[in-house]
């Protein structure tokens, strides 16, 4: 799954039959529509259609139970662990010998239209849920695979898929939170050099309760930037309190506080280099604000979907709501938002998979994809 340089592939264009979903305008990507795409091709479908049968399956049906129990069991999670599905971008070396083929398709065959498909999928879970499934690991083991040593990898990927490790990630403070300059979560080495002693409070950390590994930004150095590293902290240490946050919506996520007392962490958890943390965060903020942004545009559709069904059964003056002007000009300027969104995000897409996650252009892409999608 690494960045291809080589362009789409147009004479390869989607076949001309519906993928999984549903049959109504704009509720679903137009190429599950038979419409033509430069973008995907037969395993797209392939593997749309196992994603979406997955969710149908095993994760629609009980998806509200979970949100308003907030959590997800342990065995259905391990269920989407051993699916293939999960971490899609862990490296071949650290994944089990029986995910290296998900839905037939070979692990090396699979791009970012795949994870792009898996996203918008996992996103039709209106709760908390896909957070509690792999969400936290997923943007709290990335900073491991990019700047990680060998050793940190093989200790800590490969127990993803068996939950022996599970990763969630701390950035936000109470008196920082997009401005990741100013946080004030400080790490000291111990005389004898062997340990860090990280004291400071984590807020808004997803996952928290359910992670056996904490990867933590705290500050060694000065201020500003320059002082920022990461610490992978394991959640058993003494010193850590977690307390739960009730998130509406998101109730099965497991947000939560962190407070971190004197915690005595060793120093070969520490990733990459003391006080150049900063960029590794900043680049790692670009898949979860893709993430949410295809999340944004899975809801609208959802949103749309109800409301065409509602605007064609609920009749007004002896006639369904659907054919007042009115209502058909909200519902086409709804459509005309969506469809315009989801095609950046295959530009976007096509972009990550010809120059990877973490190009300055790719970045400033995505962020203002997350705005409109958001907006």
């Amino acid at each position: 799954m690494s960045p291809s340089r080589s362009m789409p592939d147009t004479s390869a264009k989607t076949p001309a039959r519906m993928a999984a979903g549903s049959f109504a305008p704009w509720c679903e990507p137009a190429w599950f529509n038979a419409l033509e795409s430069p973008y995907y091709n037969e395993s797209h479908q392939r593997f749309q259609a196992y994603v979406r049968h997955f969710v149908d399956t095993h994760l629609l049906p009980h998806a509200q139970k979970w949100e308003a129990a907030g959590e997800v069991p342990l065995s259905t999670r391990l269920v989407f662990a051993k699916s293939g599905l999960a971490f899609l971008d862990v490296p071949r070396d650290y994944r089990p010998e029986g995910l290296l083929s998900i839905a037939g398709i070979p692990f090396d065959d699979l791009d970012v239209f795949h994870e792009l498909i898996l996203m918008d999928e996992m996103a039709r879970i209106p709760s908390g849920v896909p957070l509690a499934l792999a969400g936290a690991s997923n943007v709290g083991a990335p900073p491991i695979f990019t700047a990680g040593t060998a050793e940190q990898k093989r200790r800590w990927l490969p127990g993803l898929f068996t939950w022996e490790t599970s990763f969630c990630l701390a950035i936000t403070e109470p008196t920082a939170g997009s401005d990741v300059s100013a946080i004030r979560a400080t790490a000291k080495k111990t005389p004898d050099g062997a340990h860090y002693i990280v004291n400071g409070r984590k807020k808004w950390v997803t996952g928290a309760p359910w992670a056996t590994h904490m990867t933590t930004a705290v500050r060694m150095g000065g201020a500003g930037r320059g002082g920022i590293s990461l610490l992978v902290v394991p959640l058993d240490l003494p010193g850590i309190t977690i307390r739960k946050i009730h998130n509406s919506g998101h109730n099965a996520g497991g947000s939560s506080w962190v407070i971190l007392e004197d915690v005595k962490v060793p120093v070969d958890h520490l990733l990459g280099r003391e006080n150049e943390a900063f960029p590794i965060i900043m680049r790692n903020f670009n898949k979860e604000r893709f993430i949410l942004t295809v999340d944004c545009n899975r809801q609208a559709r959802i949103c749309l979907s109800e409301a065409l069904q509602y605007a064609h059964d609920r009749e007004t003056f002896g006639k369904p709501l659907a054919s007042h002007q009115i209502i058909r000009h909200k519902l086409t300027t709804l459509a005309r938002e969506i469809e315009g969104h989801w095609a950046w995000l295959e530009q976007i897409a096509y972009h990550i998979k010809v120059r990877g996650w973490q190009t300055n252009d790719v970045a400033s892409r995505i962020a203002l994809a997350k705005v409109q999608g958001a907006g």
